[in-house]
Parts: C-alpha cells; sequence; structure tokens
C-alpha cells in the first residue's frame, strides 16, 4: 500500500521522498519519480523542515519501532503521520509519547486496499486543526474525489477506520452466508450471474458484491481458495484486528454488537470447518474477498 500510495502521490503533482524497509518497492517508485533513500537518517536529511513523513506500516511493534527510530533524527515541529490500521489507545500513547518531543503527530486510517491506494482511497483523518491544513494537500492528492475527512483529535481517525473493518467483516459474513445458502439449495446458480445481477440497482449493490463476482469469475467454485478465513499478513495464523479490538470496545461501551462478534467467531473457527463443507464453502467466500480488496486471501496448500 506504501508504494501505490507513492506512485498516487507522484501523478498527483507530489514530491516524494521515499525509503523502504526492501528494496523492490523503492526502485519502482523511483522509476516513476520518487526521491530515493538510503536510510531513515537519509531520508530526514533529504526532507525540507518543517517534514511531513508518513508511515505505512503494518500496526503494533514495527510501528512502535521505526517511531522510536524516527524520533531522535526530527526536529521540533516536524509531523509523523501513522497511516497503519492502528487501535486508537495505541496511537493516543504514541501522541503523548511524540508530542513531548515537540513534533507534531496525526492517524489516517487508510480504506481501499492496495488498488484503492494506487487509484484513490479513503481517509479517515485524526489530528489538531493546525495539522490538518498542513497535510490536507497531501489528503486530496491520496484519496479518491470526496474521499478525505478531518475527523476530530488524535485518534478519530484510527478508531473510525477499527470500526469500519468490523462493519466490513460483518457485510462479508453475512454475503458469505447468503451464497452458502444459494448454494445447497435445490437451485444451481451461476454465481458469476447472479452477483451481477445483485449489484445492479439491489439493495446491496457494493463493492463487496462486485469483488465477489470477480472471485467467481476467476474460479466458479473457489476450489484454490482456503476455507480458512486468515487476519492481515500472510499465512493461516489469525492474529487479533480490527473487529476484535472494536468487540472488545463495544462491550466497554455496554453495546451489543452480534453481527460483527460472530463474525470474529466464525474467523477464529474457520481452521477447525471441514474444506469440503457446507460451512466450508461459506468461509470460503469470506477468504475470497479477503483476497479481493486486501489481498489477505489464503491459498490451499
Amino acid at each position: 500500500m506504501g508504494r501505490n500510495m507513492v506512485l498516487r502521490l507522484l501523478e498527483q503533482g507530489i514530491g516524494v521522498v521515499a525509503w523502504n524497509r526492501s528494496s523492490g518497492p523503492l526502485a519502482e517508485v523511483v522509476i516513476a519519480g520518487a526521491t530515493g533513500a538510503k536510510s531513515l537518517k537519509n531520508l530526514v536529511k533529504k526532507l525540507p523542515a518543517p517534514r511531513i513523513i508518513w508511515l505505512m506500516l503494518p500496526a503494533g511493534e514495527v510501528t512502535n519501532e521505526y517511531i522510536d527510530k524516527l524520533l531522535p533524527l526530527l526536529s521540533p515541529g516536524d509531523l509523523i503521520v501513522d497511516g497503519a490500521n492502528s487501535f486508537y489507545k495505541d496511537t493516543l500513547k504514541r501522541d503523548q509519547k511524540i508530542t513531548d518531543t515537540g513534533v507534531h503527530f496525526m492517524d489516517i486510517g487508510v480504506s481501499g486496499g492496495p488498488a484503492g491506494a494506487r487509484a484513490g482511497a479513503c481517509l479517515m483523518i485524526g489530528g489538531s486543526d493546525e495539522d490538518f491544513k498542513r497535510i490536507e494537500p497531501l489528503a486530496k492528492a491520496g484519496a479518491a474525489p470526496g474521499a478525505y475527512q478531518h475527523l476530530g483529535p488524535i485518534g478519530a481517525g484510527h478508531l473510525a477506520k477499527t470500526v469500519h473493518n468490523a462493519i466490513e467483516n460483518g457485510m462479508m459474513e453475512a454475503l458469505a452466508e447468503g451464497l452458502a445458502v444459494l448454494k445447497y439449495s435445490q437451485f444451481k446458480y451461476d454465481f458469476s450471474k447472479l452477483l451481477d445481477l445483485y449489484n445492479n440497482r439491489s439493495v446491496i449493490e457494493s463493492r463487496l458484491v462486485g469483488w465477489a463476482k470477480e472471485a467467481f469469475d476467476e474460479d466458479a467454485e473457489l476450489s484454490d481458495t482456503s476455507s480458512i478465513i486468515g487476519s492481515g499478513g500472510a499465512g493461516k495464523e489469525r492474529i487479533k484486528a480490527e473487529g476484535d479490538w472494536t468487540v472488545e470496545l463495544a462491550k466497554e461501551l455496554g453495546v451489543d454488537v452480534p453481527v460483527m462478534e460472530d463474525s470474529m467467531r466464525i474467523r477464529s473457527e474457520s481452521p477447525q470447518v471441514a474444506e469440503n463443507s457446507a460451512n466450508g464453502f461459506r468461509n470460503k467466500v469470506a477468504s475470497a474477498l479477503r483476497g479481493k480488496f486486501g489481498q489477505h486471501a489464503v491459498k490451499k496448500d
């Protein structure tokens, strides 16, 4: 997503100094017009002050690690933007650590997956009014038309994205369940044809329905997709993610969220479900959907 976001910004006329942990994506964006940096120190040196540094890293320890590496290199007035799917309580802790040094901090939840980052993402932004004015030209350039909003102080963007992903999980699960019912009914449906119909002026018309159609166009039986519904990143292990955080926060707030809770339970239990069962097919649909928008599908061994 970071590579695609850089390519998007370059096309919109934004100058970018880029560094990446692996060399391949960095070489690609340099060919496209970015200025390459050899290290974080070199990155900071090449940026004019006051600097804006946009991190596109996985949430968790790796984000903490690189913030800790950056802070000694930065000056008061510089701005770090966290574009990860971070939990907002972690964002609030980072804000305290960062702003104590005089460096500014913002959070941006980025929706749309790698393809959205390339063609224009949906950006959910948290931070001060002053800092939002600084980064608004970047947000406008990186977002699809009309697809960015300043939602409130630090943490507001990441919480909005966390809940967005939990809603997304519930919607994917409902679609997967419905198609499984149809699959095992007395009728033989062409799912590509049906989903195309669903996506033409029906109430459930959506990008998810469109992505489901694409998955069935490519593999009518989803035979190459595992029934294990993974989490963010590679591999079959399900790690705690936005849906879990939303369910936990909902319990703290006294809000019942059965749809979100069940979607996360089903994901956790998916490794125990028989591949060729009705529920296995249901899980394959959800897995294929995750592959379509986020490239997270688990392929069969």
